[in-house]
Order: structure tokens, then sequence, then C-alpha cells
């Protein structure tokens, strides 16, 4: 049998409750769903082209991101790094081998020799870059090294002047972020896509 004791206890007990659910509620709503909400909103007002993945069109047609590389297999095109991820956005990640693992090394050596090779110059003359991956496994951006040793070949396999090539890797060279940050790097999509263009 309850008596007002009790009953006072139990009204007080659902008192108590009702602020924190209550504010467990709008903090869901707000923090969780309103928030986010805004923030996408705002994101694609003032930054329209970088908040629905920086993607570069070209003849109408989306062909790939100017933030993740993509593989080129043509001699025509200018190659980007290799990718751990198998340039699979959904699975950016490095090799995780360390510098001392034998497997690894193997490969940048196997991979480095390819490359002298692909290009005809010296093993000692492959930029670092072009035989290893990036943390991410996604990078679009080499150096204009990279670039400048793929250019030949190119030139070459497009049966064009050299010169030209080397103008489009100046031309599509991009300067260290707020010219300080980072080196200057090429995006390899962006320079493929003017290859195609100067045709």
């Amino acid at each position: 049998m309850n008596t007002p004791t009790t009953q006072a206890a139990s009204i007080d007990d659902r008192i108590g409750l009702r602020a924190p659910l209550l504010f467990a509620a709008v903090s869901l709503l707000g923090f969780g769903l309103l928030y986010s909400l805004a923030g996408t909103a705002l994101g694609r007002v003032a930054f329209p082209w970088q908040a629905t993945g920086s993607i570069i069109e070209h003849d109408g047609h989306a062909v790939g991101s100017a933030l993740i590389a993509q593989p080129f297999s043509d001699a025509k095109y200018f190659q980007a790094r290799p990718s751990a991820a198998k340039y699979d956005p959904t699975a950016a990640s490095g090799s995780n081998q360390a510098r001392s693992n034998p497997d690894l090394r193997k490969r940048i050596a196997d991979d480095t020799a390819a490359i002298a090779q692909r290009e005809g110059i010296a093993v000692s003359e492959v930029p670092a870059e072009l035989a290893t991956q990036s943390g991410g496994g996604l990078d679009p951006h080499i150096s204009p090294r990279a670039a400048q040793v793929q250019a030949a070949r190119v030139a070459k396999a497009r049966g064009v002047d050299a010169a030209k090539i080397q103008a489009l890797i100046a031309a599509n060279t991009e300067a260290p972020q707020f010219g300080a940050l980072g080196q200057a790097r090429v995006n390899v999509l962006r320079l493929n896509l003017a290859l195609d263009a100067a045709r």
C-alpha cells in the first residue's frame, strides 16, 4: 500500500528525470541534427565546389576529383604516385610497412627499376615519390620534377615537341599554399586533361 510519503517520492523521481531527458533530447536534436544540417548547408553555400567533393568535369561529365589520385596506364598520360589503396577512396590507407620491411624495399626497388626503364632514365634519377605511396594512398599530386621526368615519354607517345609538354607542366604547377606551406606540386588529373585539351 502506497503511503503519501512513497507517492511523493515517486512524483519527485519522475520530476527529477524530466530535466535530464529533456536536455538529452534537445542535445541530440540540436547538436546531432540541426547543427550538422546547418554546417552542411553553410558549406554548400560558401564552398559549393569543395563541399561536393571537388569534382572535375570535362565536356559535361565528371572525370574525377581534384583531391583523389587515379591511375593512368596509357603512355600518353602522366602517371600518379602508386597507391596502397589501389586508388579506391573507400579504402584510403598506406601500406603500414616499416621502411625496414624487406618486402617494401623490394617493391620500391622493383618499381624504381621499372620506372627508370619506362622513362628512359637512370635509376638514380627516378624521383622517390614515383615509387613510394603516400600515407593515404590517394595523393593526387606529384612534384614538378616527377612530371618532368615523364615529359619525354608523353611527348613521344603524343608525337609532339617536348617543349610543349614542359610548358604544360609549368602552366599546371601549383605554388605552395599561401606561398609558404608545402612545396610546388602538379595535379596529375588536371595536367592530363590539359594535355588532351591541347591537341
